[in-house]
């Protein structure tokens, strides 16, 4: 007997804009990952300004611009950093170069806010622990599978009030579609990307930390491969982990990028959350054969089951709050031990990592 509508759990209501005109203004540097469309767009309707762009591409400076008119082409990022009324950088440049413009943008009084993953060596991490704790500035990391996903937000939301009880285990699929001749050179020389676990894989380390509630973990196996794509050498299209966090909660996570070409998006991206009292399972871009849509969530729990359509219901509260912590020193959004941990586990993941061949 299903008892569905004995559940009800409503999602928060959506943010809105937590600053006026002139209040907090943002620049971007690094176009080389299109994630800094999204990061922008979202800082910008919670009220954010965003005033200059800079890129070595003018092309990509262009195109950046025809999204965004209102941010003016700086002609090198020194006419950005040296600009006092820019409270944050948002970049997305090569990933092995990111720790580095972090340390440059914290030096000229700004806070940095990155696409994932922020670092390719263990090295840069401690740089950037360092910087932070000298500077007292925030080195946010747009984790965009969980702070940009309207159903991963909801089922935080969930789970802070108790619908599944503790959490104990978190699976997660993160599948992306290669595209291989859409994508820069950069992105099949592994010491420039980092490797699968280190880049996607990041989202996947993120959320289960967050999902658990968890401030550390360890991890227990790790394997990448290439098996499908041998023209690129130096490409993972293939990689897994498992981990256990400090507070016993567990995490097993596959990343690929073997999306087929029928399939309506580029990934089938989900993920099970396994409570004491219940279950949530995510459906984050589709539900296959059912819905093109994204942002499908399913909830279990004593009480009943129950499904939720979450697009364009929740909205991404994290931004709102990342501009609310530049502002107060507060740390609503993500605390910076957390955004560096998970850095670090995808790292400890890549570094680990079995090669299948």
């Amino acid at each position: 007997m299903m008892k569905s509508n004995t559940l009800h759990y409503f999602p928060k209501p959506k943010p809105e804009p937590v600053v006026g005109p002139g209040e907090f203004s943002i620049a971007a540097i690094g176009l080389d990952h299109g994630h800094i469309n999204g990061m922008c767009d979202k800082l910008i309707k919670a009220g954010a300004e965003l005033k200059w762009v800079y890129d070595s591409d003018s092309e990509k400076m262009e195109a950046f611009q025809k999204k965004f008119p209102q941010a003016k082409a700086a002609s090198s990022k020194n006419d950005i950093l040296k600009d006092d009324e820019i409270q944050l950088v948002a970049a997305a440049p090569i990933t092995a170069t990111r720790g580095d413009l972090g340390l440059e943008v914290l030096d000229s009084g700004k806070h940095f806010f990155t696409a994932k993953a922020p670092f390719t060596t263990l090295e840069q991490l401690e740089k950037a622990k360092a910087k932070t704790k000298e500077t007292g500035l925030k080195w946010a990391v747009n984790y965009s599978e969980r702070v940009a996903v309207e159903s991963a937000v909801f089922a935080g939301q969930l789970i802070e009030e108790g619908a599944i009880g503790r959490v104990v285990q978190v699976m997660g699929t993160g599948p992306h579609r290669l595209n291989a001749m859409g994508r820069p050179e950069w992105f099949f020389e592994k010491e420039l990307y980092g490797g699968i676990l280190c880049d996607i894989g990041s989202h996947q380390i993120e959320q289960f930390m967050t999902f658990a509630g968890a401030k550390d973990a360890k991890v227990e196996q790790s394997k990448v491969a290439n098996y499908a794509n041998k023209k690129y050498s130096e490409l993972e299209d293939f990689g897994e982990a498992s981990l256990v966090a400090d507070n016993g909660a567990i995490n097993y996570f596959r990343v690929d990028w073997l999306t087929p070409d029928g399939l309506s998006s580029w990934g089938d991206g989900r993920t099970i959350i396994l409570g004491t009292e219940g279950y949530i399972e995510l459906r984050k871009n589709l539900d296959v054969t059912r819905s093109q849509e994204g942002d499908h969530l399913f909830l279990v729990n004593q009480q009943g089951e129950k499904y939720f359509s979450l697009q364009g219901e929740v909205g991404f509260p994290y931004y709102h709050d990342l501009i609310l912590d530049c502002l107060n020193n507060t740390e609503h959004a993500m605390t910076q031990n957390h955004a560096f941990k998970a850095a670090e586990l995808c790292l400890i993941a890549q570094n680990m990592a079995k090669r299948i061949e």
